[in-house]
This record gives C-alpha cells, structure tokens and sequence, in this order.
C-alpha cells in the first residue's frame, strides 16, 4: 500500500493538561477511502486540523502526500472541507467557487469552466447566481464539498461532509465520492453517520479517548465474529439446541438470540446443513439462513463500550495501534 498519510505518535494537549490525542498512529492508503469515526470529543476534528495545519500538534511524526506534515507546498494538492464552514452569504455558489479557485492560483478562465463542472457535479448548477444566504444547509454542504475540488486535489479531506444533507443528497455525495476514488484520489473522511461510512469507505478507523483503538477494513475487524445465521419462525428450546449441537463435526455456537436466532463460528455453509436437517426434523419454520457480520454500527459500539470506562492511555481495541489516536 502506497501512503498517502502515514503518522505517528500525533499528541495534543490544550492548557498542558487537556489531553485531545494521546499518539496517534495512521496509515491512509493512496487512492482509497477512509473514514474515521468516534464519539464526540475523542479527537478526530483535532487530528484533521493538525494534518491541515489548522492548528499546531503538541507532538506529531510522518508525512502527508510524501512530505512532513505542515508543509504548505503540499497544501496546494489538498481539498478541505471544515466542520461547521462558513461561507459569505452574500456570495453566489459560483462565487465562492471562483474565490477559492482564484486562492489556488488557478486561471480566471481555467477557474469559470471549473467552477460550472464541479456545480454540476454537485447538483447545484441552477442555482449558481443565488447568494449562499438562500441556500439550505445541505445546499451549503454540496457548495463546500465543491469547493474542496476546485484546486484539482490528489487528497480529499472532508469533515463532516454530509451533516445537514437529506438522504438524497447523501447518496449523491456517495456517488461523488466513488468517482473521485475512480480517478484516483485519495478521500479521507470524518463523520459520525456510521451507515455512511459502511457503505463506501475502504477502511475505517475507530478513535476513542484521543486514541485509534481499531483500524482495517470491515472484513478484517469482524471477522472473528462472522457466521452463519439460521433465523426461526419459533424459539428453540433446549433440547432442540442440545440435538443440534451434539452432533459430530458441528461448528461452534457462538451466539443465540432469544433462542429464534442461532449463529455458528463457520463460513462454509455446507457445515451448519445438519442443523437444518435437525430443525426440519423437529417441524421447526426456518425464515432465513445466511453468512452474518456484525455492521459498522455493532463494530463501533463493541469498541466505544470496551474503551469507554478504560484509562485513557489504555489501549483495548482489537487490532488497535501501538498508539493509535484521532478524532
């Protein structure tokens, strides 16, 4: 894997006692799509402002795009979409698109045709002569989201980017986010809509207490909790689940749900066909059957819950960094 953001050991602390980040340890690869989540207040916006130069790590080691982290050259070749931007409300869309463009050193008119391909791109090419004091919050979010793109950037970094957008909005800007993946770019992407995240990110990393306590793709975090689910019209009683699990070669029991749900530690399905004979035998319905793995929502909340009530300089996480941190 080619980095494109590869640090280490990043530390914050505010008023030399409020610790924000506590070493954190990243790897962001080139050209794929990473998100990172936490509850509030675990670090994540700190660590996306440390990489942007926003604000000054108390510690930090590595580099973004091939350079130590802070270097304003590499600025040029990033797009940045803030929390809780603001734009002037009395500029147009396509204003503030030329704005931005113009700070990038970009040509008056390489800038103009520019800015009307990324209003399109976003959805808001009609209305690019209204005043962004007309627009809706998640009009707002598309424009930012543009505007981050107007520099031509090879690492996208977008905190927040779907905060007030509608779920239609919310699907454009996945779809957006898998074209610029498409050619190429490298998006990194810090948001709380767990759902979002699970649907296009390659990888994810999970930050609590100003540490990253887990990072990979879904696959690899869950894959010590991946089964086969067989799902009853009717609870199982004991003797049911005895005949079932007792029998030679059966995968292990790993999970039973109010006794209508059972899950085996396999991914061979041929293996858990006994069971199926068993529950047939017994007249029992079977609704459904099939591989299960935990969402990215069972993933965060096993890892919040784990590391919530540790030591914060306590790493717990499954396969978590030696340090690992952000927010």
């Amino acid at each position: 894997m080619t980095p494109v953001i590869d640090i280490k050991g990043v530390e914050k602390t505010y008023k030399k006692r409020i610790k924000a980040l506590r070493g954190v340890d990243m790897t962001v690869g080139k050209g794929e799509i990473f998100g990172l989540l936490g509850p509030n207040g675990a670090g994540k916006s700190t660590l996306v402002k440390i990489m942007m130069t926003v604000i000054s790590p108390s510690k930090c080691q590595g580099t973004v795009l091939g350079n130590k982290v802070g270097d304003k050259a590499t600025l040029r070749h990033i797009g940045y979409l803030p929390e809780h931007h603001r734009f002037p409300p009395y500029l147009t869309g396509r204003q503030v698109l030329e704005h931005f463009g113009a700070m990038s050193g970009i040509k008056r008119k390489q800038r103009k045709a520019k800015a009307s391909e990324l209003l399109e791109l976003v959805g808001m090419g009609s209305w690019h002569k209204d005043k962004l004091g007309s627009y809706s919050k998640g009009m707002r979010q598309r424009v930012g989201l543009a505007q981050a793109l107007m520099n031509d950037p090879k690492l996208v970094v977008l905190d927040e980017p779907t905060d007030g957008v509608d779920p239609s909005g919310r699907r454009d800007i996945r779809n957006i986010l898998t074209h610029l993946k498409d050619e190429g770019r490298t998006i990194f992407l810090n948001s709380h809509l767990l759902s979002e995240l699970e649907m296009v990110c390659d990888r994810v990393a999970i930050m609590v207490h100003g540490l990253v306590r887990t990072q990979g793709t879904i696959e690899e975090l869950t894959a010590d909790q991946a089964g086969y689910a067989i799902t009853t019209s009717t609870p199982l009683d004991q003797s049911i689940l005895s005949q079932i699990t007792t029998q030679p070669n059966m995968p292990k029991l790993i999970e039973s749900k109010d006794q209508t749900k059972i899950i085996f530690k396999t991914d061979n399905a041929e293996s858990i066909q006994p069971a199926i004979d068993t529950l047939r035998k017994n007249n029992i319905t079977i609704e459904s059957a099939g591989l299960k793995r935990p969402s990215l929502e069972d993933l965060f909340m096993q890892v919040v819950d784990k590391n919530d009530g540790s030591k914060p300089g306590a790493i717990s996480g499954a396969k978590a960094s030696k340090k690992g941190a952000n927010s």
